[in-house]
Order: C-alpha cells, then structure tokens, then sequence
C-alpha cells in the first residue's frame, strides 16, 4: 500500500515537474483543450505569486512531485471574487493511488481559508476518473456546455462541477 503523500505550496524547484506532468496531460487529450506543451518558465510566475491563487503539489517521501492543483481567477469581476476555477493534474504513475483525493481536499481547505466560497471546473464527459475525484470531494455536477471548444477537429463538451465551500452565506 503506498502511504498518503505529502501536500505543500509548490516552489520554485517544482517547475519542471508541474510542467512535465502538466504536459502529460496535454499529449493524453483528455482533460484540458491546451495544445501546446509548457516549459518551466511559463509555471514560474505562478508558482512565485501565490498571494491569492494557491498552487499545490503531492510529493512522497523522496519529495518527487506525484501531481498538482492550483486555483485561478473565475473571472475579473469583483462580484466573483471569491469564485476559484481549479486545475488538478497526477503523474501517470501516481493515479488511482489516492493522490488525486488528498491533493484536491487540501485546495478545497485552501481555497476555504483564503476566503474562497466556491471552486468549480469544467470536464471532458469522458474523464470518469476526474468526474469520480470530484464527487468524492464533494463536488457536484451542474450542467453542461455543449462544444465549449475544439480539440484536434473533435468538437468536445464539458461537464461543468463546483463545490460551495463557504455554508453560511446569506
């Protein structure tokens, strides 16, 4: 059985890794419409202004990074300000290992303390292993956005997932 892993902000000597997984992720053509693969420069900014939108990593014992999850800008409008959009990204090695479900509940947790009452995301119909992370994190499905984009001449859905995390809003 391989232990819970670790979860910490990414730094700086994460980027490389973050980019490599999230690049793993781009070639699979399944959970993001990105194209084109990213370096360790394009994460650096992100990774270094944290003030607001968290970036986490899952590292084990050896403090390899196994994943990631960060949250960003909803939308520009103060109304949403405390909206988040969320990404999550595992190595291929490190999914169906309980990754995925330890590194989303600690951005929930995160998000809830920086102030956020939602998150929310959008995912492939298809990406059952996404859809079933985020209804064991308590995320429910609301709706879809019928061809949201084009991925490779493939017009692709979405389901759309938020959880409120803030209850006691009046």
């Amino acid at each position: 059985m391989n232990p819970i892993p670790s979860i910490r902000a990414a730094e700086p000597r994460d980027a490389a890794a973050i980019a490599g997984i999230y690049n793993q992720g781009i070639e699979e053509r399944g959970a993001t419409f990105e194209m084109t693969p990213r370096t360790a420069g394009d994460l650096l900014p992100k990774i270094r202004d944290q003030t607001r939108y968290p970036m986490l990593v899952a590292v084990d014992a050896t403090d390899s990074v196994l994943g990631w999850a960060s949250l960003s800008e909803y939308r520009p409008r103060s109304c949403y300000a405390g909206v988040a959009e969320f990404s999550i990204y595992l190595a291929r090695d490190a999914r169906g290992r309980g990754v995925g479900r330890a590194l989303l509940s600690a951005l929930i947790e995160e998000a809830g303390a920086r102030g956020f009452w939602k998150v929310l995301s959008r995912i492939f119909p298809f990406n059952e292993a996404s859809r079933a992370l985020c209804r064991a994190c308590g995320f429910r499905e609301i709706g879809y956005y019928e061809k949201h984009a084009n991925l490779e001449g493939r017009w692709l859905d979405v389901v759309i997932v938020e959880r409120v995390i803030q209850k006691n809003l009046v």
